[in-house]
């Protein structure tokens, strides 16, 4: 199981997840204005070094946290458990459509208030639909135990951060964004959240570590912390001991989904800026180059002659994106983007996400025993749906085919042919290794109980043809397969590539 959770669960029926808010009654929390009196009074914070108790802070903190849950309707395919046997048309009549099923789920997490008037900061999966499911209602629920229905203003699905919007006519209590860029290992923090769906709930620890990197990606940048984080506590918040949020809860790592002491959270420099964009109903715009990358080891230092722990090799570069544009080249090590060095710590993928597209900034890149500058106009960061297709072939061919990225595949396709297909395009083309102007359909998952597994179709083949009619298209096929079932035909003709060679294959319908 992979080790790395977020900090929320999915039963049956009911999806876990959790965030928490604090604050006073439309002030910041660990502050007592007087009303129409800009003067604030002094805060209630623990000493340096071991508090005698968190209870105080955590007083004044609580109220800003809130509890969000969310129900969501989600399409169950409609499987035949018959498929394969003399009494599959029990199931399903010939001819007679399947209705989708769907079900009810619920999702519970934590969130808190940023601003009296009701901004809501949680983790984008608290409140993103599961699977093929659709978020219905999203609820609020405050400390005191009233309820509020909530608007989503806007998710980031990178970041894994949202923004959702509850309407009242008194003030909320919030809570603030601190300096994550402070805080140090061994600082005493708190975490307020929703764990396993008990309620508020807190826990105090330590900073265990600064900007650790969990995955490589752009936003693999997180405070870790051991203060308890369980499923239910993702969106909840990390506070210091002066009360600021200088962490989103995010994630855990554990072999039993339970806390062993190792929590992530978003760090506030991180969130903050993202967060005020979405709450202003922006769309989350970042920097791209369209080059894979890998870490430099210590071997390929060492070969070079280089730093260690410094710089990132570029492997491939897609064609027509930024770095293809300004010369960087496959074997390129980058070392500084804007002149911040590249580390692990400050990853090429984290400095060029947070340069706005259009932007030119020098990279200093090493190649071929020599340092060079070349000056790279970002581009813009596909959409996560986008750069999850293009990437779809880009592990070897031999792969487990379960472990193949899911694709929203046409269900007429699974079921009659038992193969899921994508077009082919010119960063598809590449990763398959043919010409960038291929058309076709590329396979990306086979069904091993169907008749297409049977005859040896398999992964990274393409379609070119289905009945003698070229295919650029998943409805193109479509409609070829239905063409046929109202012939009377029970197969389908394919005209397939396999590396340099084009094979025939007809498969017989489900």
């Amino acid at each position: 199981m992979k080790p790395v959770r977020y900090a929320y669960g999915l039963t049956s029926a009911l999806l876990v997840g959790g965030a928490t808010v604090s604050l006073l009654t439309g002030q910041p929390a660990g502050a007592q204005v007087a009303q129409n009196d800009d003067r604030v009074m002094s805060n209630v914070v623990p000493r340096a070094g071991a508090p005698e108790s968190f209870a105080e802070l955590t007083e004044q903190l609580q109220p800003a946290v809130v509890n969000i849950s969310t129900r969501q309707r989600i399409e169950v395919q409609n499987r035949n458990p018959f498929q394969g046997t003399p009494f599959a048309d029990l199931f399903n009549r010939r001819g007679q459509p399947q209705q989708p099923q769907t079900r009810e789920a619920q999702s519970l997490g934590s969130g808190f208030f940023i601003s009296a008037d009701g901004y809501v900061v949680t983790n984008n999966h608290v409140v993103a639909p599961n699977g093929r499911g659709t978020v219905e209602e999203i609820t609020v629920t405050l400390p005191d135990g009233r309820e509020y229905a909530a608007e989503l203003v806007g998710a980031d699905a990178a970041s894994d951060l949202a923004v959702l919007k509850v309407s009242r006519s008194e003030p909320f209590p919030f809570v603030r964004f601190g300096d994550s860029s402070q805080a140090r290992a061994g600082d005493w923090v708190i975490a307020i959240g929703n764990p396993f769906g008990l309620g508020g709930t807190v826990t105090s620890g330590i900073v265990s570590a600064q900007l650790r990197n969990t995955g490589g990606g752009a936003y693999d940048r997180y405070i870790q912390t051991d203060a308890s984080i369980n499923r239910g506590n993702s969106g909840g918040p990390l506070f210091d001991m002066q009360g600021n949020v200088i962490g989103i809860n995010n994630a855990i790592f554990s072999p039993s989904g339970g806390s062993v002491g190792i929590g992530f959270a978003i760090p506030a420099e991180t969130a903050a800026p993202i967060v005020a964009q979405l709450q202003r109903g922006n769309a989350i715009e970042r920097g791209y180059l369209g080059v894979q990358i890998q870490q430099v080891s210590e071997d390929v230092a060492d070969s070079l002659g280089l730093p260690k722990n410094r710089g990132e090799i570029v492997q491939t570069v897609v064609d027509g994106e930024a770095a293809d544009r300004s010369g960087i080249r496959a074997g390129d090590v980058v070392l500084k983007i804007d002149g911040k060095d590249v580390t692990p710590d400050q990853t090429l993928s984290f400095l060029i996400a947070n340069i706005s597209p259009g932007t030119t900034v020098p990279v200093e890149v090493f190649r071929e025993g020599s340092r060079r500058t070349l000056n790279v106009t970002v581009g813009k960061r596909p959409s996560e749906e986008e750069l999850r297709q293009s990437q779809i072939f880009s592990q070897d061919e031999d792969e487990d085919p379960d472990a193949a990225p899911e694709m929203d595949d046409s269900e007429m396709l699974a079921d009659k042919l038992g193969l899921g297909v994508i077009p082919v395009t010119p960063e598809i083309a590449r990763q398959l290794g043919v010409a960038a102007d291929t058309r076709g359909l590329a396979i990306a998952v086979v069904d091993p109980n169907s008749d297409a597994a049977r005859k040896g179709l398999r992964r990274r083949d393409i379609i070119l043809s289905a009945n003698y009619e070229p295919v650029e298209s998943v409805e193109d096929l479509e409609a070829i397969v239905q063409q046929a079932e109202e012939a009377g035909r029970s197969s389908v003709l394919l005209r397939f590539r396999r590396g340099g060679q084009t094979a025939f294959r007809a498969v017989r319908f489900r």
